[in-house]
């Protein structure tokens, strides 16, 4: 088996954050309020998204596609950090990059 880079590590969800993004969005998919998954990252895995509860979000499988992969997420993305930035006093996402060596 390969070992994981830190990179992959710090932007993986552990099962700890799942729970508390989970209970913290009641379970239901934050855009359209449809049962969801707490695997959706604000700033994307590939950008280096950290797996912290401030970049994770819950979501349906039709809303996380529609964020990852359609013309839709520039709006669907002022709506995530909205909702986000309403829960956690000093919120910045230019915090949730990894950065190396940190």
């Amino acid at each position: 088996m390969r070992k994981k880079s830190k990179r992959a590590k710090a932007c993986d969800i552990p099962a700890k954050v799942r729970r508390i993004v989970y209970e913290r969005d009641n379970g239901l998919c934050i855009l359209c309020g449809r049962t969801g998954v707490p695997n959706a990252h604000f700033i994307s895995r590939a950008a280096g998204g950290l797996g912290i509860p401030e970049n994770i979000f819950t979501a349906c499988p039709e809303c996380h596609h529609a964020y990852d992969n359609t013309a839709a997420r520039p709006m669907l993305r002022e709506r995530i950090k909205n909702y986000l930035k309403n829960l956690y006093d000093g919120w910045s996402e230019a915090a949730f990059y990894y950065r190396k060596g940190i």
